[in-house]
């Protein structure tokens, strides 16, 4: 009866601490209460709680996405927007921010959603339309900046805030439409002109290059022809300068020769006259 009794108890043990056995996961971390007030912290790992007198609530610490609903934002301007946000958060992971998370706000998630909406239709209700189309990136620091402000006492950061899409009145959308198309059409005609000009300076250079280089081969041509006049002529008065008198002597028996006459030639041209042949010789 007694060992039944130890089996019992045993067993009830057994079951009572295999209850309590909590295992927090890396990318948790959770808080544990005892008998309805904070007891401590639980690390990720292996946790153990008294079933029934413990609660464990775990949180998670990794980064979340959260799609805002679509809302309709007044601008500036008096233009109806629709506005779809996308806000990334975490919680943070050290002790005090877990129990802010849980102590300092209830359900810090649809409270987050209710902020970022109230801080859109602020922040882009005293913007005009086209500014906040054109500046995207400064409305979502903007937006992120008033996010991690409201909520820095609830142990979540605000990583980034994103203005996925707004979207215009159908007639504005329109209107832009209109511009852009004929933004588009005028940088085409742009470019088509610049091509067209591009084009037309090449061909221009291309003439003058090519009558630079029609000029340079006539120079070159010219500077030949001068040089060969110029070694002709140095040539002559090298060689020939010493004979120009037997040369002119030839030259007048040649033509007396034409015309039957007769001709006396000195000792002095007997070389010639032997050179001719033709020519008797008197002494």
């Amino acid at each position: 009866m007694e060992n039944l009794i130890l089996y019992i108890v045993g067993g009830i043990l057994v079951a009572i601490f295999g209850a309590g056995i909590k295992i927090v996961r890396p990318l948790e971390r959770g808080l544990i209460e005892r008998l309805g007030k904070y007891h401590k912290f639980a690390n990720s790992g292996f946790n153990w709680i008294i079933p029934v007198i413990d609660r464990l609530t775990k949180i998670d610490i990794t980064e979340n996405m959260m799609q805002i609903d679509t809302q309709e934002i007044i601008t500036e301007d008096n233009l109806n927007a629709k506005v779809d946000l996308v806000v990334y958060y975490k919680v943070l992971e050290d002790e005090q921010a877990v129990k802010n998370s849980i102590y300092k706000v209830s359900e810090f998630e649809p409270q987050i959603t209710r902020l970022a909406q109230t801080t859109a239709r602020n922040v882009i209700g005293t913007m005009k339309f086209k500014d906040v189309n054109s500046k995207r990136q400064k409305l979502n620091s903007d937006l992120a900046t008033t996010l991690k402000k409201e909520t820095k006492n609830w142990g979540v950061e605000i990583v980034r805030v994103e203005l996925k899409e707004i979207i215009p009145p159908k007639e504005v959308q329109d209107t832009m439409n209109e511009v852009i198309q004929a933004e588009n059409t005028k940088r085409a005609a742009i470019d088509f002109a610049t091509a067209t000009e591009t084009k037309a300076d090449g061909a221009k250079r291309a003439s003058i290059k090519q009558a630079e280089g029609i000029a340079q081969g006539k120079i070159i041509v010219a500077k030949a022809e001068a040089d060969k006049i110029k070694l002709v002529h140095e040539s002559a008065n090298k060689y020939f300068k010493g004979n120009a008198q037997i040369l002119k002597k030839l030259q007048v028996t040649e033509e007396s020769l034409k015309n039957n006459s007769k001709v006396v030639l000195t000792e002095k041209g007997i070389n010639a006259n032997i050179i001719l042949g033709e020519i008797p010789i008197k002494k």
